[in-house]
């Protein structure tokens, strides 16, 4: 008997599966993807925040370095640049025109007073100082001839007279006599005039031939002037007062310098200036202010202010660039403090200084009036501060900013961007 269990004998096959759709498979992956990236995000920074939770931390205080408020004697110099130049400056040239015949200085000599600088040809002036000696013997010649002719008509009057006297002569005839000793006299007279002219002709060909020799004027102190430029050679034609040597004083020398309205004020005559060359780095030469112009000019809007620079060992030179610096004012035991700590916060100039808060040390930022400058300090004039003020780091620094004051520099420049 056979009994049917509803079970066949056909090997059974696991069904099939239905493959879904492939889009559908790509959406569930970016879901996925994307909310391990938020989950990883979310963790990143929750860990990375120190102001999750109920207790915020406090911000990180920003290290500086301070320094204390002194107590300075401050001198203001006001800073310039100019030149030097020479106090006593002299352009010579010949007053007439000539031919350069001798010069008997060149660049760099040394001049006395009365040397003998340069010669012209006087050949022609020699030949005019001749001829007006001619003319004056010519002069002097009609002279006695007039004089003689006086003489001549006087005794004729007197024998004219006499004859009139007894009745010999007319009376005309004593007329044209006394007349003829009139013009005599007339003509001695204008001989004598002629003589003088004539002796002035002589004297203005006797200078102009003097003028042929150009000497050094008397007006040189001793220890005499250096020639420093030569604008002529021998043999050029000189046109009369054309410049043909110059001629200079090295002491005192005259620095000038440019200054502009805001500094003007500031300076008067007798105030001490240093001043700096190039030509001697390191040294400081003394002067002092000598003048300043009662005028700006126009195009630079300056003024030119003139010192006057000892210079005994004739180590300066004319045309020398020179930096000087004029002493402007001073204060005694003056508030002061680095000119590293004033800065500009909205449009205030001020410092901060070290403040206690609550929770540590604060920067306060306090406006102030400046006063006198002096090598990296300032005077500060209101108010009335102490304690210290931030030095490095202050750009970092708003009012009421948490700082850590160092006392290693380099720490604060580590921490400074």
């Amino acid at each position: 008997m056979v009994v049917h269990t509803g079970v066949t004998d056909r090997p059974t096959c696991p069904p099939r599966p239905t493959p879904d759709n492939p889009m559908r498979q790509y959406v569930s992956l970016f879901v996925v993807a994307l909310l391990g990236v938020v989950l990883g995000g979310t963790i990143f920074w929750t860990a990375d925040d120190d102001t999750a939770g109920p207790g915020r931390a406090e911000p990180r205080a920003v290290p500086v370095e301070a320094v204390a408020l002194e107590r300075r004697d401050l001198l203001e110099r006001v800073r310039f640049s100019g030149s030097l130049e020479a106090a006593t400056r002299v352009n010579v040239a010949p007053r007439v025109t000539g031919r350069l015949d001798r010069l008997h200085v060149d660049l760099g000599d040394t001049v006395e007073a009365g040397d003998l600088l340069a010669e012209l040809d006087d050949e022609e002036f020699r030949q005019e100082l001749a001829q007006t000696r001619a003319e004056l013997m010519v002069a002097e010649a009609s002279v006695n001839e007039a004089r003689a002719s006086l003489e001549a008509a006087e005794r004729r009057l007197r024998r004219t007279r006499e004859l009139r006297e007894q009745r010999v002569a007319s009376a005309a005839e004593l007329e044209a006599a006394e007349t003829e000793v009139s013009a005599e006299q007339a003509r001695l007279e204008l001989a004598r005039a002629q003589v003088t002219q004539r002796e002035a002709a002589v004297r203005s060909a006797e200078i102009r031939l003097s003028y042929t020799r150009i000497r050094a004027g008397r007006g040189i102190d001793e220890g005499g002037r250096l020639v420093a430029e030569r604008l002529a050679d021998p043999g050029s034609l000189i046109q009369a007062n054309t410049t043909i040597l110059t001629l200079v004083d090295l002491e005192p020398l005259r620095g000038v310098v440019f200054v502009t309205e805001r500094d003007y004020g500031r300076l008067q005559p007798g105030q001490t200036v240093s001043l700096r060359t190039d030509a001697h780095p390191g040294e400081t030469f003394e002067g002092r202010v000598a003048r300043l112009a009662p005028v700006f000019r126009e195009d630079s809007r300056q003024a030119r202010v003139e010192i006057e620079v000892p210079n005994p060992e004739l180590r300066l030179r004319p045309g020398m660039f020179v930096d000087a610096r004029v002493s402007a004012g001073s204060r005694e035991r003056a508030r002061a403090v680095p000119t590293d700590a004033l800065l500009e916060r909205d449009g205030q100039r001020g410092v901060f200084l070290v403040a206690n808060g609550e929770e540590g040390k604060q920067a306060r930022f306090t406006p102030v009036t400046v006063g006198v400058r002096d090598q990296g300090w300032v005077e500060i004039r209101d108010p009335e501060l102490d304690g210290r003020v931030i030095t490095l780091g202050r750009h970092l620094l708003t009012d009421g900013t948490p700082i850590q004051v160092a006392e290693d520099p380099a720490e604060v420049a580590e921490h400074t961007p």
